[in-house]
């Protein structure tokens, strides 16, 4: 059950925007105190997994062979990658570039995260979009499906980060849910908690903005 604080300003948030002719993104603009950020151990660097998905469809791109891979079509990964197309965008940095900038998430049989690294972790690696590892233990359809409604902040070394959370044009009760999980998962990582949280407004993609930190 959402907090009502949570779910009035949401409310306020979209009927106060004005209609656009595309979906917008809800977005946190989420801004830390007292923190040393050049400090690695004090970076919010998260993976959560929305209780209501984003409200579009992630691309996923998954590096595997045989029948991993055939798994992994089935599951309705967007690209299905082999250890030939790791060295080939390893070559062609601008086609990495744009793989990278089109999926939302990588995922990779362990045996090959080596290569993946040493080819295209520098394109990978500042957009927060290193593969997820596809352990033995692990179903890459069951990795797919929970990928899909998953995000990943990253503060880096900076005090005011953004991160989505849903489209406008989603239930409002579901939106103040995705919220209420995304702080308490960034409350948890840090220090002092809730006390290293200066300032959280939510967002439209062009429209208003309300505080509710």
């Amino acid at each position: 059950m959402v907090e009502e604080t949570t779910l009035n300003l949401v409310k306020e948030l979209v009927e106060g925007s004005p209609e656009r002719k595309f979906s917008e993104s809800v977005d946190l603009a989420i801004n830390l105190k007292n923190l040393d950020m050049s400090q690695p151990k004090n970076r919010v660097d998260e993976e959560i997994n929305l209780p209501n998905g984003l409200g579009k469809s992630l691309k996923i791109a998954v590096f595997a062979k045989g029948e991993v891979g055939l798994n992994a079509k089935d599951a309705g990964s967007d690209y299905v990658l082999t250890e030939e197309d790791i060295k080939e965008l390893g070559e062609d940095k601008s086609k990495a570039r744009s793989l990278a900038n089109e999926c939302d998430f990588f995922i990779s049989e362990v045996q090959y995260m080596p290569l993946i690294g040493k080819t295209l972790g520098a394109i990978l690696g500042p957009r927060g979009k290193m593969p997820v590892p596809l352990t033995p233990d692990k179903n890459v359809a069951d990795l797919i499906n929970s990928t899909k409604n998953s995000i990943r902040i990253r503060s880096k070394d900076r005090l005011t980060f953004h991160v989505s959370i849903g489209r406008r044009d989603m239930d409002v009760e579901k939106l103040a849910e995705n919220i209420e999980t995304v702080l308490s998962r960034v409350e948890q990582s840090l220090e002092k908690g809730k006390h290293n949280l200066k300032s959280v407004y939510v967002t439209t993609t062009m429209g208003k903005s309300v505080r509710l930190v």
